[in-house]
């Protein structure tokens, strides 16, 4: 198969989807796949998946991300070139929009991807009213292509009673390689102040509005309650970072990391708090889990898919902070239960790549005419 991914963000930016993107295409070209990369950023370095890249602006509330502009003429010529069997369109942005109609134009079927809540961000930046507008919008984009592909069955059901059609649910992998808890650094711990006596609570992921960081500061301040010595790091970057640091500075502000560096930073840590509610999976709640931490989290996504409360983490009921309070008590008391880290390890071992990649490809071979196969 020839793939063509259509997406706004990809590596060298740090959040989930650019993460995803890039394992499903080198791993459909690990299987013989030829994949080219539509988006808006340069590779950092040489290699990698062949990419175009198209002009593009920040994205408003979002500087570090950018949102790409082109026109059907444009998307025509790349198809002419790279010929390609079926388009895989991840963001539902202008770019996305010209893509699935150039594809029509020229009979290539399209899979699309739901990979975030977007619509859910519109209050949080000050735009009230405006997610229904939004619900409408997005089913028209996804009913135009021949199936959409969301991470979890929360998700797949919310689309389907917005009347999307064709929703198919494909799950997410872990590098288990990666995210192990044999990357635990003392060195690390000691620059944040903290020994073998100190519990380390940690969150990964964008510092923005709609991660419900609020209720991360709040759980902090519980934790500590039960854990006087605790320390609380954040690691990542978005448009709140700023604020929270001059709102908390008592907290630990490791900036964005990636690779074995990221890897250190899940693995040093004791617990992960994930307070977001925005979620269309979660991808850090499987890191996290890999390194060995217990998270505490919502029941949706994939926190719902992967945690048994009191096992190897702690839920609570979507949008009950009280509730996530409590779970977030009973995790400060077991901070260091070996046999719960042990346990969440043990249940990231079941979510390699490999088998999300093999769904991804059937994904889109299925929509593809046999006669072109």
């Amino acid at each position: 198969m020839r793939v063509l991914i259509v997406t706004d963000t990809f590596p060298p930016d740090i959040n989930g989807v650019a993460r995803t993107l890039n394992t499903l295409g080198e791993g459909l070209q690990r299987r013989g796949c030829e994949v080219n990369v539509v988006t808006t950023v340069e590779a950092a370095e040489p290699g990698g998946l062949r990419r175009h890249v198209m002009h593009s602006m920040p994205l408003p509330g979002y500087p570090g991300l950018r949102m790409g502009f082109s026109s059907a003429r444009q998307m025509l010529e790349i198809f002419d070139e790279f010929r390609p069997d079926v388009l895989y369109v991840a963001t539902e942005t202008l770019m996305g929009i010209a893509a699935i109609r150039a594809a029509g134009k020229r009979g290539i079927p399209v899979v699309s991807g739901f990979h975030t809540n977007f619509q859910t961000y519109l209050e949080d930046y000050h735009l009230p009213g405006m997610e229904t507008v939004a619900q409408g919008v997005l089913r028209s984009i996804h009913n135009h292509t021949a199936r959409t592909l969301t991470p979890s069955a929360d998700t797949a059901t919310m689309l389907e009673r917005w009347g999307i059609q064709n929703v198919g649910v494909m799950g997410r992998g872990v590098d288990t390689e990666l995210f192990d808890p044999a990357h635990r650094s003392v060195e690390l711990r000691q620059t944040w102040g903290a020994d073998d006596s100190t519990p380390v609570a940690v969150y990964v992921g964008r510092i923005a509005v709609e991660k419900n960081l609020a209720l991360a500061v709040r759980a902090f301040a519980v934790f500590r309650e039960a854990q006087p010595k605790a320390r609380m790091v954040f690691v990542g970057d978005g448009p709140r970072l700023a604020a929270l640091r001059e709102e908390h500075p008592e907290f630990i502000y490791a900036g964005a990391r990636t690779g074995a560096d990221l890897a250190a930073h899940y693995a040093s840590a004791d617990v992960f708090l994930f307070p977001s509610i925005t979620e269309t999976f979660g991808n850090v709640v499987l890191e996290a889990m890999s390194a060995g931490l217990s998270v505490v989290a919502f029941d949706y996504a994939a926190p719902r898919l992967l945690i048994r409360s009191g096992e190897n983490g702690w839920l609570a009921p979507l949008g009950d902070e009280n509730a996530y309070l409590s779970q977030v008590r009973l995790a400060a008391a077991a901070w260091n239960n070996a046999a719960l880290r042990s346990a969440a390890r043990q249940s990231a071992f079941d979510l390699g790549w490999e088998r999300v990649i093999a769904q991804f490809e059937q994904e889109l071979a299925a929509v593809i005419p046999p006669a072109t196969h």
